[in-house]
């Protein structure tokens, strides 16, 4: 399959890509990534997200890791998620669609700052 026949990405997929994109994370891990990345403005709520997360688990585009951290670091329930070498080229599609459509809108006038 192709990473562009993923496009346009669902904006929770999106962002849960980018939270596991430099390390592996575990659900509520997840929700505070994304939080924090977007300043609150997008709260995933657990339903939301377990159903992105299986979603995306069936697509290739994450796995469960069985690794762990240190067990003082640990809690034996969490499932920790890592992004997969598909999930970043598809990521990376559709970053550079988001870029695109970026420097559309500021060709015309409804954005600001440099294309």
């Amino acid at each position: 399959m192709e990473p562009d026949s993923f496009l346009p990405l669902p904006p929770a997929t999106f962002h849960i890509l980018m939270a596991v994109a430099d390390e592996d994370r575990h659900g509520y891990g997840i929700i505070q990534d994304v939080s924090a990345s977007t300043d609150g403005e997008l709260k995933l709520s657990a339903g939301t997200l377990y159903r992105s997360i299986q979603r995306m688990l069936e697509q290739g585009l994450l796995i469960e890791t069985r690794d762990r951290p240190a067990p003082e670091e640990d809690d034996e329930r969490r499932r920790y998620y890592r992004i997969t070498p598909f999930g970043r080229l598809v990521a990376k599609a559709e970053a550079n669609r988001l870029t695109q459509l970026v420097r559309l809108a500021r060709r015309s006038g409804f954005a600001t700052g440099k294309a």
